[in-house]
C-alpha cells in the first residue's frame, strides 16, 4: 500500500498531489464504513490520540473525536480553558505531560500560527494541525476539495471562488493550496480591506464584484467574517457587508448558471448567506460535514500506519 510522504499533517504546503489522492482514496473506503449499520473498524485499537484544543471549536473537535472513535482508537480530550495552561504552563510542558501517558498522536488547535510545526520539532508523536491561528486548517481544505470531487467527479479544471474574510481565514489559505495542487482555478472575492496584499503572489485571481465572481465560478465557498480576530473595523457595518458580499436566493437565481455553494461553518445566517441558500439544493454544506469525518479518519489512519512501522 502507498503511504504519505509526511509523518505529521501540519499544513497543505507540506503535502504533494499523491498524498492528497491517497487521502481521498482512503476516505472513499471510510465513507463506506460510516454508512454501514456498524460504523466502527478495529484499525487503531492500539493507538492513543490526544485532542488538544487551545481555542474554542465545536464542529472540528466533534468531527475528529468521531473519526477517532470510528477507528477504535483510545481518545483523550484536553481543553485549555480547564487546564494548567491557565496557570502559566508552557505548550511543550503541557504536551510532554500528556505524552508521558503514552499518547501516539496529537490533534491540536492553537491560536498561534506555526504552533503545530513548533511542537513537531520538540515532541515524539505524530501531530495533526486542526487549525493554527490565521495560518492553516488542512483537514478542512481536504474535506472541501473532497466534497467538490464527490459533486463533480474531479477537482481539476473547476473554478472555485472563496468569498469573504480572506485576511483572517486559515481555511482560505489551506483551500488555495489544495485546490491549486489538484488543478482547480482559484479566485478570492471580498472587501479590499479583507484581502491580503500577498494573495496574487499565490497565483490567485482577485475580484471585488460578487456578481462577477459568482458568474465566473462553478463553486462558491462562503467564509464567515471572523470578528473574533479583528482588532479594528475592516468595513462600515455588517449590513453593508451583507449588501455587497452576502448571497441570497434571488442573487443565485439571477446568475447565468447554477453554481454550488459551500461553507466551512459556523454559518452566520443572514450575513454571508441567507437560510434559503444554506438549506437549498445548491448547497453541499451538510455533505462537507459528513465528508469531514471520512477525511479525518483517512488522515489519522494513514499517519498511524507510519507510527506502527
Amino acid at each position: 500500500m502507498s503511504e504519505l510522504s509526511v509523518n505529521h499533517l501540519l499544513g497543505i504546503k507540506y503535502l504533494n498531489k499523491q498524498d492528497i489522492q491517497l487521502i481521498f482514496e482512503t476516505a472513499d473506503h471510510f465513507k463506506e464504513v460510516i454508512n454501514r449499520p456498524i460504523k466502527k473498524v478495529p484499525s487503531l485499537r492500539d493507538i492513543t490520540i490526544a485532542n488538544l484544543f487551545f481555542e474554542n471549536s465545536t464542529r472540528t473537535k466533534l468531527s475528529f473525536e468521531l473519526a477517532e472513535k470510528r477507528l477504535s482508537a483510545d481518545v483523550i480530550n484536553f481543553s485549555a480553558s480547564q487546564s494548567s495552561v491557565k496557570k502559566g504552563e508552557t505548550l511543550i510542558d503541557t504536551v510532554n505531560n500528556i505524552l508521558s501517558m503514552k499518547v501516539d498522536m496529537v490533534v491540536m488547535r492553537h491560536p498561534n500560527p506555526g504552533a503545530g510545526i513548533f511542537l513537531s520539532k520538540h515532541v515524539n508523536a505524530s501531530i495533526i494541525n486542526a487549525g493554527d491561528g490565521a495560518h492553516e486548517h488542512p483537514t478542512q481544505a481536504l474535506l472541501d476539495s473532497y466534497s467538490i470531487r464527490e459533486k463533480f467527479g474531479e477537482v481539476k479544471g473547476k473554478k472555485v471562488v472563496i468569498v469573504g474574510d480572506i485576511l483572517h481565514s486559515r481555511v482560505a489559505l489551506s483551500n488555495i493550496f489544495t485546490l491549486q495542487l489538484l488543478g482547480a482555478k482559484v479566485m478570492v472575492c471580498g472587501p479590499k480591506t479583507l484581502i491580503p496584499k500577498y494573495i496574487t503572489d499565490l497565483g490567485v485571481q482577485v475580484e471585488t464584484d460578487l456578481r462577477k465572481a459568482l458568474n465566473w465560478c462553478d463553486v462558491a465557498n462562503m467564509l464567515r467574517v471572523q470578528n473574533e480576530r479583528m482588532d479594528i473595523s475592516y468595513f462600515p457595518t455588517t449590513r453593508e457587508y451583507t449588501q455587497q458580499f452576502g448571497v441570497d436566493k434571488a442573487l443565485l437565481d439571477s446568475l447565468d448558471k447554477e453554481i454550488t455553494i459551500m461553507h466551512p461553518g459556523p454559518i452566520n445566517r443572514g450575513v454571508e448567506i441567507t437560510s434559503d441558500v444554506a438549506d437549498s439544493k445548491q448547497a453541499i454544506i451538510l455533505d462537507q460535514v459528513q465528508n469531514g469525518v471520512a477525511i479525518r479518519m483517512a488522515v489519522i489512519y494513514l499517519l498511524a500506519s507510519k507510527i506502527k512501522q
